[in-house]
């Protein structure tokens, strides 16, 4: 099955609720333990997984999660062991890997699809892609089955923001707030209107991320329309601070997934 209908089914099957999509740092604390982290989102109740993959400048995550790919560098975690970490938990789950453009260019964007076909990926987002340049590697995701996932931000214009959603894949990644990743400890008074906006302007799902890292912040996430709820921070800092990040994790996805139920 290609990756974009696995996104849709995924979304789906939560049958009446927000599908529930925790944020996994490749490599972190090391390739195993996160294989074994992202195996308790899904036994916690996750939908999708996004995976993200360490980056030197990471322009658009927080300190927490910017920690995380920086302990998983100096580990010296790789692209390659990121694609195992997908590799491992694709059959379980569509897998949206998310990583900064320099990593695709450099490998060479024919050849960094045939990879992510190859580790089982459904999905790609890349944050630093601009959508006015996103065509070479839009066109390279839909011949490989990759749904190219964009993003769209509350300053985003109607007139852009039409244009996005009208070439949308898999779903759009709707950012609550201006800035970077990190836990809230309450979301934007404009999130409603953010979400109401990307909806009207796709026929995909619409996901919200940045920001949500409470349950009652899902459900408020979801009771305002969201399709899908991605969950970053919370997690990556429970895995930071956890004698067993696996166990940890999985007892929060729990709870989100309630929160959604």
């Amino acid at each position: 099955m290609d990756g974009p209908q696995r996104i849709a089914d995924a979304f789906a099957n939560a049958k009446g609720r927000a599908a529930l999509m925790p944020y996994l740092m490749g490599g972190f604390p090391t390739v195993e333990e996160s294989v074994r982290i992202g195996n308790a989102y899904v036994d916690g109740g996750a939908d999708l997984i996004e995976l993200g993959v360490p980056f030197s400048d990471p322009l658009a995550d927080g300190p927490v999660i910017h920690a995380a790919g920086t302990e998983a560098l100096r580990a010296g975690t790789t692209v390659a062991d990121v694609f195992a970490v997908c590799r491992a938990l694709s059959p379980r789950v569509p897998v949206v890997m998310m990583l900064y453009v320099n990593l695709v260019l450099s490998r060479g964007v024919p050849e960094f699809v045939d990879d992510l076909v190859e580790a089982g990926a459904s999905g790609l987002i890349v944050p630093d892609l601009p959508y006015e340049e996103s065509g070479p590697l839009l066109e390279a995701c839909d011949a490989g089955g990759i749904a190219l996932v964009p993003l769209v931000a509350p300053t985003t214009p109607d007139d852009r923001l039409a244009r996005i959603g009208a070439r949308a894949r898999g779903f759009v990644y709707t950012v609550s707030v201006t800035g970077t990743t990190g836990e809230r400890v309450a979301l934007s008074d404009s999130f409603g209107s953010v979400i109401a906006r990307a909806k009207a302007s796709t026929d995909v799902p619409v996901a919200l991320g940045f920001g949500i890292g409470a349950p009652e912040q899902a459900t408020q996430a979801m009771e305002a329309g969201a399709d899908g709820v991605i969950i970053g921070s919370r997690l990556v800092r429970a895995a930071a601070e956890a004698d067993d990040p696996a166990a940890a994790v999985r007892a929060l996805v729990e709870g989100f997934s309630s929160a959604l139920a």
